[in-house]
């Protein structure tokens, strides 16, 4: 046992403080606090901090899903918006980052959870923190009102599957599941899902990224369209993140006329952005360029709404390709779009609007943008993963 005064938060959301001469890391703990912690976990506060407040989920103490239930609004929103402002600081760009906007909205319309056998029993939910340890869960209090029974939902598949992680998105017409396992998806096991489907309104279900049973096409509705989901398509956490981020985006779009939505995914910001202007998108996901051609097809009132599958990692656009576009709007994964930023930085394009789910990496694209000769115009966090230590970025950059 170690007894710990806690300093700071980290950036993965651990409280970081002294242990005799060692420093320590110990979930779930604030700053200013006093604990008594084991490996890493949080065993006893001795002295609370009075930002301390009760967590809401039955679960929190031991699951690893949520970090910051039992942390007040405001201290948590000013560290979440201090992870932008230090990984922008240390790669020297001198920015004042905007608050950050709550956007969790009615919930999380996407959630994973693993499924195992425990005592006789299957049952599914998220990993006890910092341990390979199943915590079981009834319901999770994040997540929108209709996938309340989501753990049960993906508990039933363990009878067929065995032990699985069971991904499930709300879809507009129903539930999309998605399994990942072991087992093979064998015509006695599809026979089985028929039943589970019926009974949770299940839509689709895919085993190992192929369909094993289907009683209809998922689809959401992106601005006008509607977009039938490919397998384990991407889809923003919440419906109010999307919506801010897209708000976000197109308030950026002064003058512009000629737009490139690049890393598009199924076209959260192209749809919209095709309401007002022409449009080419661009994404590695070739199902999901598919389904965004064939939705734009049949959407009312856009403009003009081209796409191509093209691997922007390893073959990103070139100056002279981006210099037909006055606006660039990006969204790439975690690790960001390094290459991609620097052949912006050589090109001609007014306005850069950067979408990011990670502070590092938008940091260093953002310094690259800036060292091309762009001014980072603004910076605005938007936190849709809610009580954990992700966060959503949009930044504008100016020639």
């Amino acid at each position: 046992m170690n007894i710990v005064k806690i300093d700071r938060i980290g950036s993965k959301g651990d409280g970081i403080g002294m242990a005799g001469t060692a420093a320590a890391f110990v979930f779930k703990a604030l700053p200013g606090e006093t604990v008594e912690s084991e490996q890493g976990r949080l065993i006893r506060v001795i002295t609370a901090s009075p930002d301390r407040i009760p967590a809401f989920c039955e679960v929190y103490d031991s699951c690893g899903g949520c970090k910051f239930q039992h942390w007040s609004q405001a201290p948590y929103a000013q560290w979440k918006r201090n992870l932008v402002q230090v990984a922008l600081t240390t790669q020297g760009l001198a920015v004042e980052v905007q608050p950050l906007i709550d956007a969790h909205g009615a919930g999380r319309r996407r959630v994973s959870l693993h499924v195992r056998l425990i005592e006789g029993v299957w049952q599914a939910g998220y990993m006890e923190a910092k341990s390979h340890d199943l915590v079981a869960i009834q319901t999770c209090p994040v997540m929108v009102p209709q996938l309340a029974n989501a753990p049960e939902i993906a508990a039933s598949f363990g009878p067929l599957m065995g032990a699985c992680d069971v991904a499930i998105t709300l879809a507009d017409n129903g539930l999309d599941v998605s399994i990942k396992a072991e087992r093979e998806a064998v015509a006695k096991r599809i026979a089985a899902f028929n039943e589970i489907m019926h009974k949770y309104n299940i839509a689709r279900v895919s085993v190992n990224n192929q369909i094993a049973a289907q009683d209809r096409v998922p689809t959401v509705s992106v601005g006008k369209a509607k977009v039938q989901l490919p397998i384990q398509s991407f889809l923003q956490a919440t419906a109010l993140g999307e919506e801010t981020l897209v708000s976000l985006v197109r308030a950026a779009m002064v003058k512009s006329k000629k737009v490139i939505d690049l890393f598009c995914g199924v076209g959260p910001f192209a749809f919209r952005i095709a309401e007002t202007h022409k449009v080419h998108a661009i994404d590695l996901d070739k199902p999901a360029i598919a389904a965004m051609l064939q939705a734009a097809r049949f959407a009312p009132g856009l403009k003009p709404l081209t796409a191509e599958a093209r691997d922007l990692f390893d073959n990103p656009l070139v100056p002279v390709e981006l210099n037909e576009f006055d606006t660039v709007v990006f969204d790439p994964p975690r690790a960001g779009a390094e290459n991609q930023a620097r052949n912006l930085a050589k090109s001609k394009v007014k306005t850069v609007i950067a979408v990011a789910c990670d502070v590092t990496s938008f940091a260093r694209d953002a310094a690259i943008l800036v060292r091309g000769g762009y001014k980072l115009e603004s910076v605005t966090p938007v936190d849709q993963f809610k009580y954990t230590a992700h966060v959503e970025i949009v930044g504008v950059f100016r020639r």
